[in-house]
């Protein structure tokens, strides 16, 4: 069956940037850390915020973030904080600047128990294969689901910040773990 290529998730909209996200990204499953990372800071400043408003800066976060690199994120100082609150490219709310840098620690942690935080990640998903999600309307799409909870759990447990079960459950759609695409889109 061929999906039309003019049929997407209502939630791209008409954004450019939106749509590539949607089409290029959503639900391809991710196994490459530094791009996870990456998820995790994008999704940590997002809380409370929309998905657009991040993707839009999320250039000065990667410049802002020393190209998410976890080890340089994690080695950032007080002084790093402060040059990061007089970023106007990035959300400027300290809690979550001094998150991201908790959890980029905690991330490192995850990998050297793991061996990497995809494996530690993908370990929580059935077969370790993406879940594929039938979804004929977007209000069939869940905030969260008993496995985003669990991984939540767990990674609150470990000290990370500004990863609750909804932050969870959307990474976990960023990166592929679920495909929550409605089932006629042509990104599924």
């Amino acid at each position: 069956m061929t999906q039309d290529s003019s049929i997407r998730c209502s939630w791209a909209g008409s954004d450019p940037l939106y749509i590539k996200y949607h089409d290029e990204e959503w639900g391809k499953p991710v196994y490459d850390d530094k791009i996870l990372f990456e998820f995790l800071i994008l999704e940590g400043a997002q809380a409370g915020l929309s998905w657009i408003t991040i993707l839009r800066r999320r250039e000065n976060y990667r410049k802002a973030f020393a190209g998410f690199e976890v080890e340089k994120v994690a080695a950032f100082t007080e002084k790093d904080v402060e040059r990061l609150m007089n970023d106007e490219g990035i959300i400027r709310n300290r809690l979550k600047v001094n998150g991201a840098i908790t959890n980029a620690r905690l991330f490192i942690e995850i990998q050297k128990e793991f061996g990497s935080f995809s494996k530690y990640m993908w370990n929580f998903v059935p077969d370790g294969k993406p879940i594929l999600n039938p979804i004929e309307k977007m209000s069939d799409v869940p905030p969260r689901t008993e496995l985003s909870d669990r991984i939540s759990k767990d990674m609150k447990k470990r000290g990370f910040k500004f990863f609750g079960t909804t932050i969870c459950y959307a990474h976990m759609q960023a990166t592929g773990m679920v495909n929550d695409h409605l089932l006629n889109c042509c990104a599924r």
